[in-house]
């Protein structure tokens, strides 16, 4: 007789409905009779922060693993970056010139999602943030190819609503930055950057770092419009202060176009 690792113990899911269908009386009414796993109340204490942590960390994994998912693309940008038809709602003349941007993502997204969604293997699968913006328009991309994308939501005050081009069943949310920062880069054959904020930012100069430090091997990072980065940041400056070496900025590689990023990625060799 075959072993499935229950040996005789009851399922937990048919615990919970057993617990449901037991008669109403102060005892069974009380918080301290819930199971424990099964009690909402319990789980959101400062306590159990950790187990918390671990089931945003497994949720996704188990979720991604079982529908298949090989490898990502990852696609960081600005939530506030209009699409082209939409510039004239851009705050400033910048933003509404960098929605320019959308495009591209969104081709970007169309492009690697036919590459890597032939046959039966699901790699190269675009992920974003799951907001608007460049996220929004790398998950539409994906839908515009027939492939399938996935979203990583974060609750916030605003700009929380998944986007309607994520696929459902890839639709994640959390609490935790961190362990969404993880999910982000566990799978990632590729980082595409667009211009983007502070969210951009931190995105882009975390996985630096990991790359940088050897946490994480190599992979393609592509940065989409070298005036806007050159602008903001003075690579240059940081080589020649020393506080990172010359070969650092080996790490990274501009591109203007999503045909020119793909280009990239399909040539690219990891340093020596």
């Amino acid at each position: 007789m075959a072993d499935d690792g229950k040996r005789g113990f009851p399922d937990a899911r048919q615990d919970v409905e057993v617990a449901r269908s037991i008669p109403d009386t102060p005892q069974t009414r009380a918080p301290a009779y819930r199971l424990a796993y099964a009690d909402p109340d319990f789980l959101c204490r400062d306590e159990m922060r950790g187990v918390r942590l671990q089931l945003e960390l497994m949720k996704p994994d188990l979720g991604m693993r079982e529908y298949g998912i090989e490898s990502t693309v990852v696609l960081f940008g600005g939530a506030r970056i209009p699409q082209p038809s939409e510039r004239h709602k851009a705050r400033t003349e910048t933003l509404a010139d960098l929605s320019r941007y959308y495009d591209e993502a969104r081709e970007f997204a169309r492009l690697m999602t036919l590459k890597g969604q032939q046959g039966n293997g699901l790699s190269h699968v675009i992920v974003t943030g799951g907001g608007p913006g460049v996220m929004e328009a790398g998950n539409r991309g994906a839908a515009d190819a027939g492939g399938v994308s996935i979203g990583l939501n974060i609750v916030l005050p605003h700009e929380q609503r998944p986007n309607d081009f994520v696929t459902p069943d890839l639709c994640f949310n959390f609490h935790y930055f961190g362990i969404r920062k993880m999910h982000f880069l566990m799978r990632a054959a590729a980082i595409a950057i667009f211009p983007g904020g502070f969210g951009t930012l931190d995105e882009m100069f975390e996985a630096l770092t990991l790359i940088q430090t050897r946490r994480m091997d190599p992979v393609p990072f592509l940065l989409f419009g070298r005036e806007f980065w050159e602008r903001l940041i003075n690579w240059d400056a940081l080589a020649e202060a020393g506080t990172i070496s010359r070969a650092d900025l080996d790490l990274f590689r501009y591109v203007e176009t999503a045909a020119e990023a793909v280009e990239a990625i399909e040539t690219w060799a990891p340093p020596a």
